[in-house]
C-alpha cells in the first residue's frame, strides 16, 4: 500500500495560479504511475494528469497548455503546477497512485476559482 496526503488547495481568482502536492509513504518502489484526479459537484471523477514510473506525462485536452504535472523522487513528491486557471477548474483534486496489487487514493483537496 502507498499512503497519500494532497496539499496545495484553495481559493484563486480566474487566471490565477496554485500547485498541489502529494507526499506518498509506503511501497514507493512499487508505484507504475501516478496521477491526479478531480471531481466537480455532481460530476464523475476524472483524469487530470498522470505520470509514469519511467517519467511520461498524459493530460486531459481541457488542462494541456495550463497545468504540468512532475515528480520529485527525493521527496518523494508528486506536484500539479495549475496556471490559467478558469472556473471549470473548481473541484475537489485528488492524487492518485497504483502499482501490482494496489491502488490507493489521497483524501483530496478543494480548488475553487472565482470569476
Amino acid at each position: 500500500q502507498v499512503q497519500l496526503v494532497e496539499s496545495g488547495g484553495g481559493l484563486v481568482q480566474a487566471g490565477g495560479s496554485l500547485r498541489l502536492s502529494c507526499a506518498a509513504s509506503g511501497r514507493i518502489f512499487s508505484i507504475n504511475a501516478m496521477g491526479w484526479y478531480r471531481q466537480a459537484p455532481g460530476k464523475q471523477r476524472e483524469l487530470v494528469a498522470e505520470i509514469t514510473s519511467g517519467g511520461s506525462t498524459n493530460y486531459v485536452d481541457s488542462v494541456k497548455g495550463r497545468f504540468t504535472i512532475s515528480r520529485d523522487n527525493a521527496k518523494n513528491t508528486m506536484y500539479l503546477q495549475m496556471n490559467s486557471l478558469k472556473p471549470e477548474d473548481t473541484a475537489v483534486y485528488y492524487c492518485n497512485a497504483w502499482g501490482a496489487g494496489f491502488n490507493n487514493w489521497g483524501q483530496g483537496t478543494q480548488v475553487t476559482v472565482s470569476s
